[in-house]
């Protein structure tokens, strides 16, 4: 590679240029570090981008940001994006939080269209249960307290005042160790308002009775406080954008470039080795990327890994990936009776049974689908729509699919997770396809190279979740200029984490650069 691209050595390093390494680098340009992002796709994002097929530019990953809010209430992911790093791009509003249906006969079919705004939440709640203001208002108000804690604990820089956390954020305090489905039941709501409230748990991936109430508490309220948005010309709107803004600042981007090695001598990072055989000096590193990829095969020499990191990586468990299908449709939404952006189709109201049936291959369990129209009306052309179709799988249930099976077994997923939503709404689109693609584990591995394709970071099980991690940040850091950004980084998977994430550990990597310089 021409040396003229990059220098011989960096304040930091950012491997990978998928949400969280994209704001890492930006944040450390603009505090006037010297920084280097390296990519090995030839494209800014990860799983944030766009791909055509035809007349149509699809978005892969994002159904909706949390905590980002309209310019008049703005969110941190706002407040991050246009305010600290100064990028502008135009973001749409989504209509309602979702529409949830749950077609089972022996609990009775549910099918609810849920609002933002706190108020309108517990009054729609309302109509749909009768009796469950009490419960859910409660509930609600511990999901709100649940941020405010959070806020407090980065405002406190890991020095917070006891007598304000078991003050102020008692309740946060007391619930902080059990899940979702325990913090359900102790505010006695009831079952049909527990499986209509409990609705964005796919973006978790666990089930009530596993995920840890904190983190879903904080992502319900950013939700339902801060409504959600999406960028009108896809995520590689954005991503793009910050691109820009770290050349803008300074910071060098590097693409088709893997990096192959991150080199740490007597405990601490001294450098990196590129896949063009570029040895490039530096003593901080922010790795875009898992752990267990970081420590298994970049860490050079591997015994420079300590024992504790491997057992670390060992105890926690990867989250699920997917199986995503792409439709282009030759008719409009109006036409189609689609009238919602964001749909949850639960085969069960149980979502730990349908968690544990995300970990076998066989007809999906659950799908969450968004009609982008709804959002974007000219997202494609007019007399048209863009609709895709999501569902779970542990890379451990595709590892089976054989090369030769591939290609039926995936079309047969995408055509049960049509028929299903068919059924669910009523409605007709197959005849309407125009454009399709199909999206498995199998093409998230090859694209990202996240291990087993995974598109979430690792399960926020209670012992698990961000106030155990955020505890263990500083015990965490086995390699001495070395911190994570991402979904598989201290608060947890999804685009408005990951975002965050990626400020936080620039952040921690500017104090220690201030420190020594």
């Amino acid at each position: 590679m021409s040396k003229d691209r990059f220098q011989d050595s960096y304040d930091a390093v950012v491997v990978g240029a998928g949400n969280g390494g994209l704001v890492a680098a930006a944040t450390l340009a603009a505090k006037g570090h010297k920084t280097l992002l390296l990519e090995q796709h030839n494209l800014p994002g990860g799983f944030a981008t766009s791909f055509v097929r035809g007349r149509f530019e699809f978005e892969p990953s994002l159904h909706e940001i949390a905590d980002f809010g309209s310019p008049q209430n703005k969110g941190g992911v706002r407040k991050l994006l246009e305010d600290k790093i100064g990028i502008d791009s135009e973001w749409m509003r989504v209509p309602e939080a979702y529409r949830l249906i749950i077609p089972h006969e022996k609990s009775g079919r549910i099918d609810a269209t849920m609002p933002f705004g706190e108020a309108e939440y517990i009054s729609k709640m309302e109509q749909y249960v009768p009796g469950s203001r009490e419960s859910v208002s409660k509930f609600v108000k511990l999901c709100e307290e649940v941020v405010h804690a959070f806020s407090y604990l980065g405002r406190s820089r890991g020095n917070p005042d006891k007598k304000v956390l078991t003050g102020t954020y008692a309740n946060f305090l007391k619930t902080a160790p059990y899940t979702l489905q325990e913090v359900l039941d102790a505010v006695k709501m009831p079952y049909r308002a527990q499986k209509i409230i409990t609705a964005y748990w796919c973006y978790l991936g666990l089930g009530s009775k596993y995920v840890n109430f904190s983190i879903f508490a904080a992502m319900f309220n950013r939700y339902i406080a801060k409504e959600a948005f999406i960028p009108r010309y896809r995520s590689h709107e954005y991503t793009t954008a910050l691109d820009l803004k770290i050349r803008q600042l300074g910071g060098d981007i590097i693409y088709n470039t893997r990096v192959e090695r991150i080199l740490v001598e007597n405990g601490r990072v001294v450098g990196v080795e590129t896949s063009h055989g570029d040895i490039i000096k530096t003593a901080y590193v922010i790795a875009n990327t898992s752990p267990h990829t970081v420590y298994s095969r970049l860490i050079h020499p591997r015994s420079a890994v300590p024992e504790r990191a491997w057992k670390t990586c060992n105890a926690r468990k990867v989250g699920f990936s997917a199986l995503v299908v792409y439709l282009g449709l030759d008719k409009s939404p109006e036409e189609l009776g689609l009238k919602e952006y964001s749909y949850f189709i639960y085969s069960t109201p149980d979502s730990n049974e349908i968690y544990d049936r995300f970990h076998k291959l066989g007809r999906p369990a659950a799908q969450a689908t968004v009609c982008l129209n709804n959002a974007v009306p000219d997202c494609s052309p007019e007399g048209t729509t863009i609709l895709y179709l999501t569902t779970l799988f542990s890379g451990e249930a595709w590892s089976g699919v054989s090369p030769r099976d591939y290609f039926q077994v995936k079309n047969k997923i995408a055509a049960e997770m049509i028929d299903e939503f068919e059924k669910a709404l009523g409605v007709n689109i197959e005849e309407s396809i125009e454009e399709i693609a199909v999206a498995t584990p199998a093409t998230f591995a090859r694209y990202t190279g996240a291990f087993n394709g995974g598109i979430y970071g690792y399960e926020p099980v209670p012992w698990d979740s961000i106030l155990p991690r955020m505890m263990t940040m500083n015990e965490e850091k086995y390699i001495k200029g070395l911190d994570f950004a991402g979904g598989f980084a201290f608060r947890g998977h999804g685009y408005s984490s990951s975002l965050q994430s990626g400020e936080t550990a620039a952040l921690l990597t500017h104090k220690d650069l201030m420190e020594v310089k």
